[in-house]
C-alpha cells in the first residue's frame, strides 16, 4: 500500500497535469474551425453518449494534420526549430560544461557562493532578462559600443534580429539548466578513481575522458533534456530576439492561435510537436532500463 501511495501521487500529478490537457488539445486537433467563441466545432459529444463516441469514430478525419503535411511552412519550422534546439543544447553543454566542472572541482567553502551566482537569474523576470538583450545587441547597443571603443570593428555589427542573437539568448536563457544537474553529477564523483587512473598510467587529461566524462554522462543527458525540450517550443526569445528569417514553430503556433484564430490546426501542431518530444524521452528510458536490467 505504501509502494502503491507513493507511485499514485507523481501519476495523478501526471494525469491530471499531462494527460487531460493532452486529450483536450487532441480533441480540438479533430475538430472543425469556426467563426464563434470558441473557434472550433467539436465533433466529440459526450453528451450523447455511446451514440456520440460512435459518431465521432465514424465521421474522424485528420483533415488538420493533412493540412500541415501538405503546407511547407509548418515543416521547415519544424525543422527549423530542431536545428536551432540542437545547436543551442550543444553551445550550452559546451559554455556549461567547464563552469560546472571548476563549480565541483572549487573549494568547499565556495561551492555555496558560485551555486548562488548560477541560480541569481532567476530572481528576475524571465521577460525582462531576454529584452535586456536588444539592449546589448543592438546596433547602437554595449555590445557595439565597446568593440567600437577598443577598436576591434570599424562599423557596428548586426547582430539583433538574426540567428545569431537567437542562440545568444538561449543560452544565456537556458545555461543554469545545463550546469546544475552536470554539476550534481561531478559533485558526487568519487575522486579517488581518478588518482587510481593516473595510478595505472594515464595522464590528467586521459583521466577525465576515461574516468571524469562519462561518469557525468547522466548529468550531461538530463541537462540537454532540459535544454533541448523548452528550447523546441520556445517563443519569446525568437519573438524580441530574432527577425522575419528566424522560423520557430513556438512563434507559428502563437500566430495561428492568436493571429488566424485557428484553433484545431494550431491544436495539431502542438500534438505533433509533443509527440516529437516525447518519443526521444521514452525511447531513452527504455533503453537505460534496458542497460539496467542487463547490468543487473
Amino acid at each position: 500500500m505504501r509502494r502503491a501511495a507513493l507511485i499514485l501521487l507523481p501519476y495523478s500529478w501526471l494525469f491530471a497535469f499531462f494527460l487531460i490537457p493532452f486529450l483536450i488539445v487532441l480533441k480540438i486537433s479533430v475538430s472543425d474551425p469556426a467563426l464563434a467563441i470558441p473557434p472550433y466545432t467539436p465533433l466529440l459529444d459526450l453528451s450523447e453518449g455511446w451514440a456520440g463516441v460512435k459518431a465521432f469514430f465514424a465521421g474522424l478525419d485528420f483533415d488538420n494534420f493533412k493540412f500541415l503535411a501538405s503546407d511547407n511552412l509548418y515543416w521547415k519550422a519544424y525543422l527549423s526549430s530542431l536545428q536551432i534546439a540542437v545547436t543551442s543544447t550543444f553551445l550550452a553543454l559546451c559554455v556549461a560544461y567547464p563552469i560546472a566542472y571548476g563549480m565541483a572541482r572549487a573549494p568547499d567553502e565556495w561551492r555555496p557562493t558560485l551555486m548562488m551566482l548560477v541560480i541569481l537569474p532567476f530572481w528576475s523576470s524571465f521577460l525582462i532578462r531576454v529584452y535586456s538583450w536588444k539592449a546589448i545587441l543592438a546596433q547602437e547597443g554595449l555590445l557595439n559600443q565597446f568593440l567600437l571603443w577598443i577598436g576591434v570593428i570599424d562599423t557596428p555589427l548586426t547582430i539583433l534580429n538574426t540567428t545569431t542573437a537567437v542562440y545568444i539568448g538561449i543560452v544565456y536563457t537556458y545555461l543554469p539548466f545545463m550546469i546544475l544537474p552536470i554539476y550534481a553529477a561531478l559533485d558526487r564523483l568519487d575522486t579517488s578513481l581518478l588518482e587510481a587512473a593516473e595510478d595505472l598510467g594515464c595522464t590528467r587529461l586521459q583521466a577525465f575522458w576515461l574516468v571524469t566524462f562519462p561518469l557525468s554522462r547522466g548529468g550531461i543527458i538530463a541537462g540537454c533534456f532540459l535544454v533541448f525540450i523548452p528550447v523546441m517550443g520556445e517563443f519569446v526569445i525568437p519573438e524580441l530576439l530574432g527577425g522575419s528569417g528566424t522560423l520557430m514553430i513556438g512563434k507559428v503556433l502563437w500566430e495561428e492561435f492568436f493571429s488566424n484564430r485557428d484553433w484545431p490546426v494550431a491544436s495539431a501542431v502542438a500534438v505533433i510537436l509533443l509527440l516529437l518530444l516525447i518519443v526521444p524521452i521514452i525511447l531513452y528510458l527504455r533503453n537505460e532500463q534496458k542497460q539496467r536490467e542487463a547490468g543487473a
